[in-house]
This record gives structure tokens, C-alpha cells and sequence, in this order.
């Protein structure tokens, strides 16, 4: 049947945008492929909570003097007791303003956040000697949002076998993250490029999110016109090409073809959901849970005074006392460095934990006032409820409930904590992004290394097709 002009004119374009286009995009392609390999191995650098607890001071107890502070006998967002340079501190977290650090020995002040402490801090928690100390704004291994309240940073380096970075906070004074010459040298290979994230643009988070946005959009328009182009190029059916071959190309151009239409599909979802990672038009953006309701489910009431004498004994050797009160069930939580938590009654100290019927009665206020409709307890990971690296924690109390945006809560029922609070949109935004470029679902990377020899696969179909790609458009530039 003849193809009308306007027939084409569209393919001539479809070939032009798959020519030009794909040259660039298949370098970054190659790049990606490349660095998602390294990430599966090596991720960006971060300071754990586990290697957090593992390095802290025990809280030396007979100095603490100060009881919580508290507001008019109410608790704040968040109370902690833990040792900042040899002095037991009360952190915390206003309702309407920001950290404070406060003393809880009667009579010792607090060290400035200046060289020494970083010195001092930074080899106790490193074990190890410090040879330098700066003081920065960010760099390359602190450049996201969430170091902002932290800034300026003081950067120790120590005299040890992994060439540890340590980072301080200049506003609490802690540890807030911890790189080594390992990480940091397979992360210029994998997150950096990955995520396209050098200083220098990551540290403007609005021009960080448009290049991605601007770089990922035409590579997708040239991986559908290459799939489009290698379906109208490719004869399944009797009528083939000479030979019985199903492709009319020979050499690199035959691999590009192949590769392409082999995991085409795969490279159209990967590029797809690396642009929707920045959430465009933010299709994925849930509201933020009403600040009233999260005061009235996590300090319902007056706190009791904490009988620190007693406190002493019982906690010995802990690490860190969180003091809260969700659902009206008000607890001191002790953390050791090997992870484990004591959970007890605030006022008597006896072993306590919320009601499971308290938590589903005071959670209502969460989410306007409705009732949920379903109640699970979690023994294992779910959908939504799930880390690619090991379990998350368990067990893990979840209610769904029937507002317009079909809210899930995800629970600590030791504690009341509310781990997580997934709508509509961010369970589909699991689906889009997560599961598309990461291919995380739990039966695949709880049984190891079937998620690794997945994505190895498909990787390196995409790389085969992306370095076929770069060298035929090499060969094309040439002779253009």
C-alpha cells in the first residue's frame, strides 16, 4: 500500500530523532547502565542509625541531674537523652521552632562546636586520630537538603586504614556523616553520574530537578522512536529479509537492532521512572498531615515525672532515652549499641507498651477523624512496607482507612510511632518509580541473587545496545 507524504515526512522524522537524539542519549545511557551496576554494591554514603548507636558514649547517668525538659508539663515533638562530648544532653524538638541542646547536669556547660570538639568528637566516635579538621558549607558527600540544619559542617579526617570523613554539626554537634576512600571513590562511578549529581548542580535543588527533568525527556523520545524504528525495521512473519534473516542489518547496527527490541521495553521503563524520580508537575505529592492531629496523637496529655534515681539503674548502659507519648501511653525507650531497645512506662519503669486498641483509637485524629477500615498486624514485609536490603522493622501494625486519599499508617506497636503514612499517590509513585527502576519487590531481593542476576541482565542488554548505539553514531558523525 503507498505511503502518503505525510506518512512520510512522520518517518523521515522518526529517524532523525532516533539518529541525533539517540547519539547523546545512548552516552548517557551507557552511563546509567554503567553506574546502577556500582549502586547495587556500593550506595550513596550515609551514616546509619545502626553505626550511629554502635559508636555512641553510654549515658553516663550520675551526672544526669536535669529532668526533660518539657512544655508546661507537655511533651515536645521529640525528646532524646544521649552524651554530646562527655556531657549528658536533653535534645529537643519544638512544635513550633527548632532543635534545642540543653544540658542535663546541673552545672556543666556545654563546649562550643569549634576545632577541638570536632577533634575530640570525631576521635572518639572514629577511634582512630584526627589529621585534619575543616570547616564547610557542603561538598560533594553533604550536598543534599537534609544536612541544611546542620550547616556550616566540620570535616574530620582520620589517620586510619579507610581514610574515614567524619562530619559534625555545627548546630547539635553530633555525627551526621561518615564516608571512607572506598565509598567515595565507587560513588564518582555510580551515585554521582547516576543521579547526575556534582556539587555544583545539586546544591540548587530547583536547577538540579530541571536538568533531570530536560536530560531524561529526550532520551525517552529517542528510545521510543528506536523501538518504534526497530518494529518497522524487523520481518517476524514469512516475508524476511535475504537469508530468512528478520533483520536487514549486519555488524554493530545488527547488535543495536537486537538489543533494542530485546530490552527496549525494559529501557523505556528505566528512563521513564529515573524522570518521574524528581516527581514532574508533582503528580505525586501528598498533603501534609494536619499539625494539630500529629500534636494530639503524639502528646496527648500532661507527662509524668520520670523518676530519674531509678532511671540510673535501669538503664545502665544504654545509649540513647527517647521519651515519648503516643497515643496517650506516655514511655521511656531505651537504645543499646547493639541495637536492642528496652520500652518502659514512663512513671514506673516497668516494662509498658501501648494498647493495640489505643493506637487504633487515638490514630483516628490522624486522618480526620475516620475509623479504619482495616487493621493488620504485619509479621512480614508487605507492598509498601519493605527494605531492599534486608527486613525492615517487624512487626509493624497498619491501618487503612477510607478517606479521599486512602490513607495507610504504619506503626511501631511497641511504641506507638508512627513509621509511615503512604496515600494513594505515594503507593502508586512505589509502583512508577520504585518497582520500574529498581525492580524491588521483596520476593526478588529477599532471595538474593536472583534480583542481582536480573538486573545484571537487562543491564547489560541496555549497555549493549547503548555502547552499539554510541559507536554506529560515531561512524555516522564521521562520515557526516
Amino acid at each position: 500500500m503507498p505511503v502518503s507524504n505525510a506518512g512520510r515526512l512522520a518517518r523521515r522524522w522518526l529517524y532523525l530523532v532516533h539518529r541525533w537524539v539517540g547519539i547523546a542519549s545512548c552516552l548517557f545511557f551507557a552511563m546509567w547502565f554503567g553506574s546502577g551496576l556500582v549502586m547495587l554494591y556500593v550506595p550513596y554514603p550515609s551514616l546509619s542509625p545502626t553505626e550511629t548507636l554502635a559508636r555512641a558514649e553510654a549515658i553516663d547517668w550520675s551526672a544526669v541531674t536535669v529532668p526533660p525538659p518539657l512544655d508546661g508539663g507537655r511533651l515536645p515533638q521529640d525528646v532524646l537523652l544521649e552524651m554530646r562530648d562527655g556531657v549528658p544532653v536533653w535534645r529537643s524538638q519544638g512544635w513550633d521552632d527548632g532543635l534545642h541542646t540543653v544540658s542535663a547536669s546541673k552545672g556543666r556547660h556545654l563546649a562550643p562546636v569549634d576545632a577541638a570538639y570536632v577533634v575530640r568528637v570525631a576521635s572518639r566516635f572514629g577511634r582512630a586520630r584526627v589529621l585534619n579538621v575543616e570547616r564547610i558549607m557542603r561538598d560533594q558527600w553533604t550536598v543534599s537538603g537534609g544536612f541544611d540544619r546542620h550547616r556550616p559542617l566540620w570535616k574530620a579526617t582520620l589517620e586510619d586504614e579507610g581514610g574515614t570523613n567524619l562530619y559534625v554539626s555545627s548546630s547539635t554537634g553530633g555525627i551526621v556523616q561518615s564516608t571512607n576512600r572506598t565509598e567515595r571513590f565507587w560513588n564518582w562511578l555510580g551515585s554521582v553520574p547516576h543521579w547526575l549529581y556534582p556539587t555544583v548542580l545539586r546544591q540548587d535543588n530547583a536547577a538540579w530537578r530541571q536538568v533531570v527533568m530536560w536530560v531524561s525527556g529526550p532520551c525517552i523520545a529517542a528510545a521510543l522512536a528506536g523501538i518504534w524504528i526497530g518494529i518497522l525495521r524487523a520481518r517476524i512473519g514469512p516475508r524476511r529479509f535475504k537469508g530468512g534473516r528478520m533483520t536487514p542489518y549486519r555488524g554493530w547496527m545488527l547488535w543495536h537492532h537486537v538489543a533494542g527490541l530485546v530490552g527496549g521495553g525494559f529501557l523505556i521503563a528505566w528512563i521513564f521512572s529515573g524522570w518521574l524520580s524528581v516527581d514532574p508537575w508533582h503528580l505525586f505529592q501528598s498533603a501534609e498531615p494536619d499539625a494539630r492531629a500529629v500534636r494530639a496523637y503524639a502528646a496527648a496529655g500532661v507527662m509524668p515525672a520520670v523518676p530519674l534515681d531509678r532511671l540510673r539503674h535501669v538503664g545502665a548502659g544504654a545509649v540513647r532515652a527517647r521519651i515519648t507519648d503516643y497515643a496517650a501511653t506516655p514511655l521511656v525507650v531505651l537504645e543499646y549499641p547493639d541495637g536492642r531497645r528496652r520500652i518502659l512506662d514512663a512513671a514506673t519503669l516497668v516494662p509498658s507498651q501501648p494498647k493495640p486498641n489505643a493506637i487504633v483509637a487515638a490514630a483516628r485524629v490522624l486522618v480526620a477523624g475516620t475509623s479504619p477500615v482495616a487493621i493488620d498486624r504485619l509479621t512480614e514485609p508487605d507492598a509498601y512496607w519493605y527494605d531492599p536490603g534486608g527486613l525492615p522493622p517487624l512487626p509493624m501494625l497498619r491501618l487503612r482507612f477510607d478517606d479521599p486519599a486512602a490513607t495507610w499508617l504504619y506503626i511501631d506497636p511497641a511504641t506507638g510511632d508512627v513509621m509511615a503514612r503512604i496515600d494513594r499517590r505515594r503507593r502508586a509513585y512505589r509502583w512508577a518509580f520504585d518497582l520500574l527502576h529498581n525492580w524491588d519487590l521483596t520476593i526478588l531481593t529477599r532471595h538474593r541473587p536472583a534480583w542481582d542476576l536480573l538486573i545484571w541482565l537487562f543491564s547489560l542488554v541496555g549497555m549493549v545496545t547503548s555502547v552499539s548505539g554510541i559507536w554506529v553514531g560515531w561512524k555516522r558523525l564521521r562520515r557526516g
